[in-house]
């Protein structure tokens, strides 16, 4: 598979079958998605698998304001929790900011992270949703996450149960300038 076939065929999933993700896979899927860029190599995505009842409980608890996302947690699997160390990614050793982004590049860095770790899912043969609409407070207090640590993403994995179609896309034309 080329870059550009996992690119285009990747698609959100959202139904899964039963079959759980194999621990030697997700750890496979983890190593590749290491190989993301991030600000000055400092590589502060971490990975957390849920399994069983704590992922139905965050399915269940944690999506009152978007109850379809608890639907697909529930269906899922196992979902992989994406987190960063805070204060790493935009800042100087001395604590201060390198841009005017000030701390956004964290977040830009976990959505670089977030999105190679779901296209090396694809090419395993798994299908993800990267989920954004959650009780951050709550999901990362049942995660136990530490002070250093922030909740970027909830990302339900495992194997498709559906193959959607491609969304439309906007042309080049649209998305392309020059200066």
């Amino acid at each position: 598979m080329t870059a550009k076939e996992c690119i285009r065929e990747r698609r959100s999933i959202r139904q899964f079958t039963d079959k759980p993700v194999p621990h030697d896979v997700l750890a496979s899927i983890v190593e590749t998605a290491s190989y993301a860029p991030s600000w000055k190599h400092t590589q502060i995505a971490r990975y957390i698998a849920i399994e069983g009842d704590l992922k139905d409980k965050i399915a269940r608890e944690c999506t009152s304001s978007y109850a379809k996302n608890g639907e697909i947690m529930l269906n899922a699997p196992m979902v992989v929790a994406v987190s960063f160390i805070k204060n790493r990614s935009g800042f100087e050793r001395d604590g201060s900011f390198s841009t005017p982004k000030e701390g956004g590049w964290q977040m830009f860095d976990a959505g670089i992270a977030a999105e190679a770790f779901c296209l090396a899912a694809y090419e395993q043969g798994l299908g993800t949703v990267i989920m954004g609409i959650f009780d951050e407070e709550k999901a990362s207090s049942y995660l136990e996450l530490s002070e250093d640590r922030e909740l970027a993403a909830l990302i339900p994995i495992g194997y498709p149960a559906e193959s959607p179609v491609a969304p439309r896309r906007k042309p080049v034309e649209e998305l392309l300038s020059y200066k």
